[in-house]
Formats: C-alpha cells, sequence, structure tokens
C-alpha cells in the first residue's frame, strides 16, 4: 500500500523512466475540537523570538561540513556537495531535553560577499522524501540559483539519515504487495487491516519514542532551527509536492521569519483525509485521460479498458518475466508512475499493451520503480517514512464501514483509481498507534513577505485546484499563484521557460509576479 502524494521517490523514478525510453508531538498539537491544528507559535519558537529563546547547545551548533558518504541506497554525490549533521530536540516543548540528529547536505553558492543572497533549503515531498540522496540528483536542475545560493537539503526527522525508520523487512514487503488493497470479501477485508495493523506496530518497535515527534510541525521547527544555524536572518525555501505544506505550516509558525518562499505543486490545505484522497483520484484521473487523449483514445472508453484489465487481475494475476505476479494493487501503482510526467506517457502505452497481451513484467518494473524495489529485492523506506508522517498529522481514521459508503463517489471520480484511493483512507492509518494531530493544517500567514506558489494545471497527485485554496489560506497579500498548463507533477525545471524565468526572478532578484498570472 503506497499514497501517491510524493516527489522525491516517484519524481526521480519518472525521470530515469524518461532517460531510459530516449499522542502527537510538541506544541503545534492538537485541536480537540476537530477541524485545524492550533499551532500558535510558542515564546521559543515565534517568528518574533530572538535566538536566545532556545538553548546555545542548539543555536550555537557548528556543522562539520565534510564530504559525503555513500548510503546503502545511493552513490557518494561529488566534490561539489558536503555533509554535516544538526541536533535537533526530539521533543520541541523540551527544548532542553534530549536530542536527535538530522542528515544534511549543500552546494556552496558560486557568488560571495553581497552577492550571496544565503541558503535556499529544499524540500522534495513524500512525506518522507530524502534530501540528502535528491538534491544532488537534480543539481543541474537548480544550478542557476546557485549563483546566488548555497544549496541545502536535508533528511526530515524518521527519514534516512535523521534516524530512518523502517517498519517492515525486504521479505514482509515483497509478502504484503499479494493482499488486495481493494477488499471484495469480508476475508479479503480482514486480511487488509491486520496487515495495516501489523505494519503500524512495526513502526512502533522500530520508532519507540520518535513515532510521536515526526509531525510536520516538528519538522517545520528543526527548519527554523537550521535556519539560525546557518546564519540566515530569513528562511528561503523551495518546497515540492508535500514540502509545500510543509512550507505553509512554517510560514503560519514563523510568518516574521518568511524571506522568498516557493511551493510547487501545491497541496489543498483545506482538505482532510478524505478529501485528499478525492482530490488525488480526481487528479491522476483527469492525467489519465490526457494521456488517452494523446494517443487518440477516447478517454471514457480507454479508462473502461484499463478498468477491466484491472478487474481480471483481481482475481488472475499476470505473469512476469522474473516469476513474480503482477497483481491488481502492483498494476495500479504501474500505471500511476509514468503520469508523473508527459515524457514517461510512452512507457504507459507499452506497459499497458503488453499487458492486455498477457505478460506483466513492464507495468511490475514500474510498480517496483515506484515502490524503490532494486533487481535484488531490496526495498527503500520512503513509504514508511510517508506512513509515520502523515498519520502523526492526521486525525481523521476513516472506518471500513465508512469507507464502504463512500467507495460509489470515489469509482465515480475515478472507474480506475477510485476504489484504491478509497479503501486507502480505511487501511492507511488503520490502528496507528500514536493519535494524529489535526483535520487539516493551519497555514494562515498573516504578516509574511509575499510567497510564490506554482500551480500546474495537469498535476495528477496535487491537482490544480489546492494552489488557489493555499494562496487563500496563506492569506491577502501573501499568496501569490502563478498557474502553468502543463501536465506531470510539478512545474519549475519541467520545460516552461515562463516558469523558470518567473521562479529565478522572484528567487535571484525578489521580483514578486502579479497574482494570477499564466503560462501557457
Amino acid at each position: 500500500m503506497a499514497r501517491f502524494l510524493r516527489w522525491a521517490a516517484a519524481g526521480a523514478a519518472a525521470a530515469l523512466l524518461v532517460a531510459g525510453c530516449g499522542s502527537g508531538s510538541s506544541d503545534g498539537g492538537r485541536d480537540d475540537k476537530g477541524g485545524k491544528a492550533d499551532a500558535t507559535p510558542s515564546a521559543a519558537s515565534s517568528g518574533t523570538a530572538t535566538a536566545a529563546a532556545l538553548p546555545a547547545s542548539l543555536t550555537g551548533q557548528k556543522p562539520g561540513w565534510g564530504r559525503c558518504r555513500s548510503t546503502a541506497d545511493s552513490a557518494a554525490p561529488g566534490s561539489d556537495w558536503q555533509c554535516a549533521t544538526l541536533k535537533v530536540p526530539l521533543d520541541w516543548s523540551k527544548p532542553d531535553g534530549r536530542t536527535i540528529s538530522l542528515g544534511l547536505i549543500r552546494a556552496r553558492s558560486r557568488a560571495s560577499g553581497s552577492q550571496r543572497i544565503g541558503s535556499l533549503l529544499f524540500n522534495f515531498g513524500g512525506p518522507g522524501g530524502s534530501g540528502v540522496s535528491t538534491l544532488p540528483a537534480f543539481g543541474s536542475t537548480f544550478s542557476s540559483l546557485r549563483e546566488h545560493y548555497d544549496l541545502v537539503s536535508w533528511d526530515p526527522r524518521g527519514v534516512g539519515a535523521s534516524e530512518g525508520i523502517r517498519c517492515r523487512s525486504n521479505k514482509d514487503i515483497q509478502a504484503a504487495e499479494s493482499l488486495d488493497a481493494t477488499p471484495d470479501t469480508p476475508a479479503e477485508e480482514q486480511t487488509y487491516l491486520q496487515d495495516a495493523t501489523g505494519f503500524g506496530k512495526g513502526c512502533q518497535k522500530a520508532a519507540g519514542e520518535l513515532l510521536a515527534h515526526v509531525s510536520t510541525t516538528d519538522t517545520a521547527r528543526d527548519m527554523d532551527l537550521m535556519r539560525q544555524v546557518l546564519g540566515d536572518p530569513k528562511m528561503h525555501y523551495f518546497g515540492i509536492s508535500y514540502g509545500t505544506e510543509l512550507g505553509g505550516v512554517y510560514a503560519h509558525l514563523f510568518p516574521k521569519n518568511v524571506g522568498r518562499l516557493i511551493l510547487d505543486a501545491v497541496v489543498d490545505p483545506s482538505a482532510d483525509t478524505v478529501g485528499h484522497a478525492e482530490n488525488q483520484a480526481r487528479g491522476f484521473q483527469r492525467a489519465l485521460d490526457d494521456y488517452l487523449k494523446s494517443t487518440g483514445q477516447d478517454p471514457e472508453q480507454g479508462s473502461k479498458k484499463i478498468a477491466r484489465l484491472l478487474d481480471r487481475l483481481d482475481s488472475r494475476p499476470l505473469p512476469t518475466a522474473d516469476g513474480r505476479k503482477l497483481t491488481q494493487t502492483l498494476a495500479v501503482t504501474g500505471i500511476v508512475l509514468p503520469l508523473y510526467s508527459k515524457q514517461s506517457w510512452p512507457t504507459l502505452t507499452s506497459a499497458l499493451e503488453s499487458a492486455q497481451d498477457g505478460d506483466g513484467s513492464e507495468l511490475l518494473s514500474l510498480a517496483d520503480g515506484y515502490n524503490e524495489r532494486d533487481p535484488s529485492g531490496n526495498y527503500g523506506t520512503t513509504t514508511h517514512s510517508q506512513r509515520v508522517i502523515s498519520c502523526l498529522d492526521d486525525r481523521q481514521r476513516p472506518t471500513a464501514e465508512e469507507t464502504k459508503k463512500r467507495l460509489p463517489e470515489f469509482e465515480k471520480i475515478s472507474p480506475v483509481f477510485g476504489d484504491f484511493l478509497g479503501w486507502d483512507t480505511a487501511g492507511w492509518c488503520h490502528d496507528w498507534p500514536v493519535a494524529g494531530q489535526y483535520d487539516t493544517p493551519e497555514v494562515s500567514a498573516a504578516g509574511a513577505a509575499p510567497i510564490l506558489l506554482v500551480g500546474n494545471t495537469g498535476d495528477p497527485a496535487t491537482p490544480y485546484e489546492g494552489a488557489r485554496k493555499m494562496a487563500d489560506e496563506l492569506g491577502e497579500d501573501v499568496g501569490v499563484l502563478l498557474t502553468w498548463k502543463g501536465e506531470g507533477h510539478g512545474a519549475y525545471g519541467s520545460g516552461s521557460d515562463c516558469v523558470d524565468a518567473t521562479v529565478n526572478a522572484y528567487l535571484l532578484k525578489g521580483t514578486v509576479p502579479k497574482d494570477g498570472k499564466v503560462c501557457s
């Protein structure tokens, strides 16, 4: 089971496809009346607080930047990149208490003196994506920004080099792939929910105390400490996908510390658990329709054809070249991945044609790319981190009975993805060992400098409508919306000179475009 709100892993995998085919934590916590989190800044962390409000053992850190090492998941980046660690409180309500270490990475600016603006922090989404491994992979995309910024990213708490959490072994992950994520019988439903319970227990055993301290609010507070330690008077930030939600929460907590913030592929902050799943069903169906049109097919008929294939796979998985079976769930995952990038659409065509002919190998390969499975059967842990973060954030826990009542609406939104995303609302955080914090994140940021949001009308994972809602919730004169009439997840670096030039002018020169500007 894997949610689709991801950029770091899915975006990187999609890029590789193109190459190949030519109790809640801290005091940002819970509002027991429902709705928004009460994330009012505390005296120790507000945008108006002085650095002295935190202990000098935190604010006075001098990161020991040095050559980055290889990890189990990635080779060491080139000599331009340096790595270090940062101590942060495990529990932000006790800043003098126990600390944990976060892994950081940077490439120093090519400028010096007054030409250097400061640090530009990146979060590539997930939640649970590794900035330490992702930033070097996309270094060329952000090369022009390095002329005036140190490019900096990090692994958020619970991710990779920052106390990374692994909830399940490779063997158990592969075994879970055979489960039906759209159960049709009471026995399948019981197995599905028992697996969710088991996953949560595995996370609790692996994470211990940390499981209650990996929220988006915790990470936003980590960011502001990072800003202080890096010596930046203001936060300059580039958030993608889930990173836009993180950026919005940061702006709410520290409005006076906001410098130049870019939010690209914007999450709808007004959507709760069910609303978010409905948004994604709508977004991926819209992207699939656009894909089908590009191949000369009628979207309605093409979707029905794919849905019939998935129905057959529910009872008769397809054989593949490596001996594993292509299940219905793996097929849906394989269809999702190439929708993240228009340039990957030809790969989807080939995979679907092969599956219709009885060979599931290509769709399985795509699903493996999304699930970070290598040829040796080792799996990455992005989905583990994604789940522990989102289940601490999200308070809602829809039951199976509630979900079954909503399935007709999900299927109406998307005959291909609706059933899968509907059931995901019941299984994702089922029987989770830690209570969630809020229904929707608080992102209002009155008094903050203008924040530039980039919405893509063809974005499958974070549908365009969310960008306007984020702009509205940030507040008047804060949220500034730039629209790109494109395809794929995210806009910057995706082929639009208009988008890239507008974002660069904002980050490098402080030029704020007119709200509502459109790049076609």
